[in-house]
C-alpha cells in the first residue's frame, strides 16, 4: 500500500486555491492508511542463522509504506529489538538502502568503478553480536499513523577470534585498546578523497588498504564529507552547480495558482540556441547497455521558443514546441542505449528560439520504471536530512576493503559547511537545527555502519572553526551517540587550529591536532623530528589523561597545499623520521599524513613495516610509560622514548639528518661510531637489550645485561640516520 501524505493545512491552501476534489481524494487516502496501518505487514529475515561474535548479521525488513524522506527519524522510525542471551533488550536503528551492481568499465581512457541501481529500494538493520548465545529479535515501527511489530525471529552468536571494538583503555586512557582487552597502537594515514575523479577511487583504496596492511599499519581516516568532488554523504551534489563556483540556474517556480507555489525550477532563458546541461557531480551516471530509457520531466515555456533535448548519441529532440507558450506541459524523450553504452556523457537543454522555458520534475529511468538515475537533478531535495545513495553505498565498500585488510577507520561525517554558520550562537533557532540535523546523520550512520568493529572512531567534524561555541553542540551529539550507539565507538573532532577546550572536553574521547610543516614556521618547519616532538608536548600539556592524534601531518607550503619539497624528497626522510618520532613521543598513534596521493605515487608503504614490527608487543596500556630519561654521548644524538619501570623503548636519531638537511642542503649525514647511551630510573635486574635497524624492521645486535645501579650504560651500535632499542624483562 503506497501513502500519500500531507497536513491539513497543505489540504486547506489546496481547497482555497480550486483543488477540492483532488484534496478530497488525498485526504480519503490519508484517513485510510490511518485506519490501515495496524494491520500492516511488517516483517523481517536475517540473512545468517549463526554469526560469530563481532560479525556482521543483516536483516531485510519488508515494509509496504513509502515516505517523503525515508532518512528522516521523524517521519520513519523503524528499528530492531534485540534480546541478548542474558535478557538484555537493545535497541538498533534501521535504515532505508539502495543496492547498486559494481563493475570496472572503461570511461575515457579509465578504468572507473561503475555503480548502477538494481531493484527498489529497501529497509535494512545490521548488528554485530557482543555475547555468545541465542539472541531474539522483532522489528518496530512508528510513523506518524501509529506503530506495527513483526513476528519475532532468532540467530545464534558462536565464539569468534575477533579483538571487539576499539576503545579507550580501561588501564591506562592515553592509549587505546580493544573490547577483547588487547592495547591498539594506531600506525597510518589519512585517505581522505575517494571518488570518481579522485587519485583514490574504490578499487584504489582497496590496493591501498592492502598495501598498507602488508606493511603493518592499520589505521586510516576517511572523509564522508566532501560536498562535489568525492564521497559525502549529506552535501549538495547538484547537478546544476558546484559548491565552489555556486551560481546555479535554479529559481521558485512561477505561481500557476497551485498549491506547490513554493517549488524550484531551473530557469533557462535567452536567446536561440541558449543551453543548459545537466552535469551530475557524480560524473559517472551509469547506463545499462541495450537498454530503453525514458526521460521526463516538466516544462513551462514563455516567448516565442521550443525546448531541445540532447542526450549522449541519441541526437536531439524536440520535447516542447513553440505553440505551448504559457502552458505547463509534460515531455519525455525515450531512447536505446548502444552495445557499449556504458555511461550518460550527455543531457543537454536548448533553446529554439529567444525565449524563457522553466524545467522542473526531471527523471531518468528505464522504461520498466524505477530505479532514478538523475536524483541530483532534483532542485528540490534537501541538503540537510537526505543522505544519497551512491556515497553510501560506496562507503559500504570501503569500509568492507577495511574490514578485510584489518584496517581502522575514522570517518568524518558532517559536511562542516552546511553547519558552521549555524552554530555561531547557542541560543539561536539555527544551532536547534543543527543539533537536530546533526542527530539524524549520526543516526544513520550507526544503523549502517556502526556494526562494523573496522570503524574506529566518528569524527563530527573537519577542522571546525575553533572561535565557535560549539561546546553545547558537541554534548548533544555525543549524548545521543551514547543512547543509539550500542558499540560505543569513539568520539572526536578536529579544528583549523589548536583548541584546548576540545582536547579538554570530556564529551570527545580524542584529542585531534592538524599542523604541517610550513615555512612561516621558521626553523622548526626545517626539523620534522622537533616539530612532531612541540605538537606532542602541546597535546599532551592539555590532553593528559586521553588519547590524542597528530591526525593531519605533512610537509606544506605556506597557502596549505604541496610542498614541492615533498617530490623533492625522493626517500621520504621526512615521513620515515615523523613517524618513528611520533609514535614514541606519546602519543596515541603516529602521525597521519595528509599526502595520500603522493604517498602512494611514491610507493611509501614499506616505511610502516620497520616501525610496526618494532612497536609489536610494546605494552602502551600496561607499562604505566612517560617519557624516557635517558642521554646520548654523542652531541648529534637525539633520543626519544618512552619507559616504564623495568622497560624502555627509544628511538636515537642524527639531528642532521632531518629532510631540510637532505632535500634543501643536499647533505648526507656521516656515520655516528662509538656511542653510549645511558637511560635513567630502570629498575635493578636482568634486561634484553635489542637494536634495531629502522629501515629493515630487523634486531641487528642484541644481548643480556644485568642492571645493580640507578642507570643503564648501552654502548650504540655505529649507525647512520636513526637507529631503535628496545630494553625490556626476558619472558621466563
Amino acid at each position: 500500500m503506497r501513502v500519500i501524505q500531507i497536513s491539513v493545512a497543505e489540504a486547506a491552501l489546496y481547497i482555497m486555491r480550486g483543488g477540492t476534489s483532488m484534496c478530497l481524494g488525498l485526504l480519503f487516502i490519508g484517513l485510510c492508511a490511518q485506519v490501515c496501518v495496524g494491520s500492516q505487514k511488517l516483517s523481517i529475515e536475517a540473512d545468517l542463522q549463526k554469526v560469530g561474535r563481532y560479525g556482521k548479521i543483516e536483516f531485510l525488513i519488508h515494509l509496504d509504506t513509502e515516505y517523503g524522506n525515508p532518512f528522516d527519524p521523524d517521519e520513519v522510525d523503524l528499528s530492531l529489538e534485540l534480546k541478548t542471551p542474558n535478557g538484555r533488550k537493545v535497541n538498533v536503528p534501521a535504515f532505508y538502502y539502495q543496492h547498486y551492481e559494481q563493475r570496472r568499465i572503461d570511461r575515457g581512457g579509465r578504468a572507473t568503478d561503475w555503480l548502477y541501481p538494481v531493484g527498489d529500494p529497501v529497509w535494512k538493520a545490521r548488528f554485530a553480536p557482543t555475547e555468545v548465545g541465542v539472541y531474539s529479535c522483532t522489528a518496530k515501527l512508528e510513523d506518524r499513523n501509529g506503530t506495527a511489530q513483526s513476528d519475532e525471529i532468532s540467530f545464534e552468536c558462536i565464539p569468534s577470534q575477533s579483538k571487539g571494538f576499539v576503545r579507550v583503555s580501561e588501564k591506562d586512557p592515553r592509549f587505546l585498546g580493544f573490547s577483547e582487552g588487547a592495547p591498539f597502537f594506531l600506525i597510518g594515514q589519512n585517505l581522505a578523497f575517494i571518488g570518481e575523479t579522485q587519485h583514490v577511487d574504490l578499487h584504489k583504496a582497496g590496493e591501498i588498504f592492502e598495501k598498507m596492511s602488508q606493511n603493518g599499519a592499520n589505521f586510516a581516516r576517511i572523509w564522508t564529507c566532501c560536498g562535489d568532488w568525492a564521497m559525502a554523504i549529506e552535501s549538495r551534489k547538484s547537478a546544476w552547480g558546484r559548491s565552489w563556483a555556486w551560481d546555479p540556474p535554479i529559481v521558485l517556480m512561477p505561481d500557476d495558482g497551485g498549491y506547490l507555489f513554493d517549488r524550484k525550477c531551473v530557469r533557462l532563458s535567452g536567446e536561440s540556441g541558449t543551453s543548459v546541461a545537466a552535469s551530475p557531480s557524480h560524473p559517472a551516471v551509469a547506463l545499462r547497455p541495450n537498454t530503453h530509457y525514458i526521460a521526463s520531466g516538466h516544462v513551462r515555456t514563455d516567448g516565442d521558443t521550443g525546448l531541445m533535448l540532447e542526450i549522449n548519441s541519441a541526437g536531439q529532440k524536440e520535447i516542447i514546441s513553440r505553440d505551448q507558450k504559457g502552458h505547463q506541459a509534460e515531455w519525455t524523450y525515450e531512447f536505446t542505449t548502444a552495445s557499449d553504452e556504458w555511461w550518460l556523457h550527455t543531457m543537454r537543454f536548448s533553446l529554439t528560439k529567444n525565449g524563457t522555458v522553466w524545467l522542473s520534475n526531471l527523471s531518468l529511468k528505464e522504461a520498466a520504471g524505477r530505479p532514478e538515475l538523475l536524483w541530483e537533478a532534483d532542485v528540490d531535495r534537501p541538503v540537510k536530512g537526505y543522505y544519497n545513495p551512491v556515497d553510501c553505498f560506496m562507503l559500504d565498500k570501503v569500509l568492507g576493503a577495511a574490514e578485510e585488510h584489518g584496517i581502522y577507520l575514522q570517518l568524518c561525517l558532517l559536511t562542516r559547511d552546511l553547519y558552521m554558520d549555524l552554530l555561531s550562537d547557542e541560543s539561536s533557532p539555527g544551532y536547534h537545527e543543527a543539533i537536530n540535523y546533526g542527530r539524524k546523520i549520526l543516526r544513520y550512520a550507526v544503523a549502517r555502519w556502526g556494526y562494523s568493529t573496522s570503524v574506529a572512531t566518528w569524527e563530527y567534524f573537519n577542522e571546525m572553526n575553533p572561535n565557535l561555541p560549539t561546546d553545547r553542540f558537541y554534548k548533544e551529539m555525543s549524548d545521543y551517540l551514547k543512547q543509539i550507539d550500542i558499540y560505543g565507538h569513539l568520539r572526536a573532532t578536529s579544528a583549523w587550529a589548536p583548541c584546548e577546550k576540545d582536547w579538554q572536553n570530556t564529551k570527545l574521547d580524542v584529542a585531534d591536532l592538524h599542523w604541517y610543516l610550513r615555512p612561516a614556521w621558521g626553523e622548526l618547519w626545517k626539523d620534522e623530528v622537533a616539530s612532531v616532538i612541540d605538537r606532542a608536548q602541546l597535546l599532551r600539556k592539555t590532553a593528559s589523561n586521553k588519547p590524542a592524534l597528530l591526525s593531519e601531518f605533512g610537509l606544506a607550503d605556506d597557502k596549505w597545499g604541496l610542498s614541492p619539497y615533498m617530490k623533492q624528497d625522493e626517500e621520504l626522510v621526512h615521513f620515515h623520521n615523523a613517524l618513528w618520532a611520533s609514535a614514541l613521543s606519546g602519543l596515541s598513534g603516529t602521525a597521519l599524513f595528509w599526502w595520500w596521493e603522493q604517498l602512494d605515487v611514491m610507493d611509501a608503504y614499506h616505511h610502516y613495516q620497520p616501525l610496526s614490527s618494532f612497536l609489536t608487543n610494546i605494552p602502551f596500556t600496561t607499562a604505566g610509560l612517560h617519557q624516557v630519561s635517558a642521554r646520548i654521548s654523542e652531541h648529534r644524538g637525539r633520543v626519544i622514548g618512552l619507559q616504564g619501570k623495568d622497560c624502555a623503548y627509544i628511538w636515537v636519531s642524527d639531528s642532521q639528518a632531518v629532510w631540510s638537511n637532505q632535500v634543501i642542503d643536499n647533505g648526507e649525514p656521516d656515520e655516528i661510531k662509538g656511542a653510549t647511551l645511558e637511560i635513567d630510573n630502570l629498575a635493578p635486574g636482568v634486561y634484553q637489550v635489542q637494536w634495531w635497524d629502522t629501515y629493515e624492521g630487523e634486531i641487528v645486535q642484541q644481548n643480556e645485561i644485568s642492571l645493580s645501579e640507578q642507570s643503564l650504560k648501552l654502548a650504540v651500535p655505529d649507525f647512520t640516520r636513526d637507529i631503535a632499542c628496545k630494553v625490556f624483562r626476558p619472558i621466563p
